[in-house]
């Protein structure tokens, strides 16, 4: 159940950080990949060496790498982790990522983690029971995140009693467990499309859109970590290839996403179709660059294969399709047309008319209308998740977990 997932261990300052040399060990066997975060205090207790040798991946700790001058992205660590487990967790840092206190490589991780976030508690019985550090647990987990609960048993002061961190192999059941309760979609087959296309007018020019294919991808994320067999057809864009459990196929006009998309429509078991296709591409293609000599240039455009109409028309009762609108008036009514033009289950319908919408925006806003005409209105909320969001709805559809 481990096998492949992305797994950030934050390692703070508490003798427990002797057990994550053996937790680092025991989810390597599962196959887990194994980044290990340190504050400086967990360096007192366990040597980075060590769980850079067990976990075959570098230990970071700073900002800035030694001597290379470049910088341990915080960012992009939050974004790569399927999960992050901070443990031990000491009150201290507990206190700090209950209160946004981001003052090194950890907490900065935290604070820019897209994934869920656990919390496996260390520390002296009074402290565990002490009031502040109730609220700070309490507040950490109003945000959605998860603490482990500490054992009952003999502590580093001598004392016996509630405080000691979770076995590593109590970590690793409650990690396999989170991962088989969110694999809702395993056994699925998703077929995604994002991104633009562009339509050539000569070997240096083409039309196309402002589509950044950010949600197509964060779609395809999505589905992946819900434990789906995702492909994904996208049009050209400038993101990072997802994650290498996502079948890339790359295209760029759109004869060439509905070739791509038909070749894999057979097997899909949802199909969803975010992809910006141009509705129009040149009738005639230059073989050589156009050269501007006239005042004015017309060019004859000619109708493409509507992609989502050709697909609908063969979809087989079993299969689960969505489709995307982005409208500037009549919204609601437009896309309604579409579900049924199209024979689509449900579509996914944003307005250039609302702030932070449409291409370009780390964020989107959207309303989900289904077969039946129900209208799901969400809020403005990062494209990461909005996509949660949109898998979520498939997911009740199809009448799973």
């Amino acid at each position: 159940m481990l096998k492949n997932k992305k797994i950030l261990v934050g390692v703070s300052g508490s003798i427990a950080a002797y057990k994550i040399a053996f937790l680092t060990r025991l989810l390597v066997k599962e196959g887990a990949d194994v980044q290990i975060v340190m504050t400086q205090a967990a360096k007192e207790f366990v040597t980075p060496l060590t769980l850079a040798t067990l976990s075959k991946n570098p230990v970071l700790s700073e900002f800035v790498k030694d001597q290379t001058g470049t910088w341990n992205n915080h960012v992009d660590l939050g974004l790569w982790a399927d999960v992050i487990l901070i443990a031990p967790a000491t009150a201290h840092t507990l206190a700090k990522c209950a209160n946004g206190i981001c003052d090194d490589l950890l907490t900065a991780v935290y604070l820019s983690a897209k994934c869920p976030v656990m919390f496996a508690p260390a520390m002296d019985l009074d402290m565990y029971k002490h009031p502040s550090t109730i609220e700070n647990l309490n507040k950490l987990q109003s945000f959605g995140n998860q603490v482990i609960k500490s054992n009952f048993g003999e502590l580093a002061s001598g004392l016996v009693g509630e405080g000691r961190m979770a076995e590593p192999e109590e970590l690793v059941e409650t990690l396999t467990k989170h991962f088989s309760k969110n694999e809702l979609l395993k056994g699925k087959k998703v077929l995604i499309t994002a991104g633009p296309t562009q339509e050539p007018i000569d070997p240096v020019r083409f039309i196309s859109n402002h589509s950044t294919g950010k949600m197509g991808y964060a779609i395809a994320d999505k589905f992946a970590k819900a434990g789906a067999e995702v492909t994904l057809v996208s049009g050209q864009v400038a993101l990072k290839s997802p994650d290498v459990s996502i079948n890339l196929v790359k295209v760029r006009s759109a004869k060439e996403m509905y070739e791509a998309t038909k070749s894999h429509f057979e097997d899909a078991d949802i199909i969803v179709l975010s992809a910006a296709v141009a509705d129009y591409t040149p009738a005639m293609v230059a073989d050589k660059k156009i050269k501007k000599k006239e005042d004015t240039f017309n060019i004859e455009l000619t109708k493409t294969v509507d992609i989502a109409k050709t697909l609908g028309a063969s979809k087989r009762p079993e299969q689960l399709m969505v489709g995307f609108a982005l409208e500037t008036d009549n919204e609601v009514e437009n896309a309604i047309g579409k579900i049924k033009s199209k024979n689509l289950d449900m579509i996914v319908l944003n307005s250039l008319q609302d702030s932070g919408a449409g291409f370009g925006h780390d964020t989107n806003k959207i309303c989900i209308i289904r077969k039946d005409g129900t209208i799901i209105d969400f809020d403005l909320k990062s494209k990461q998740d909005v996509a949660m969001d949109i898998v979520n709805e498939v997911i009740a559809n199809l009448k799973i977990g």
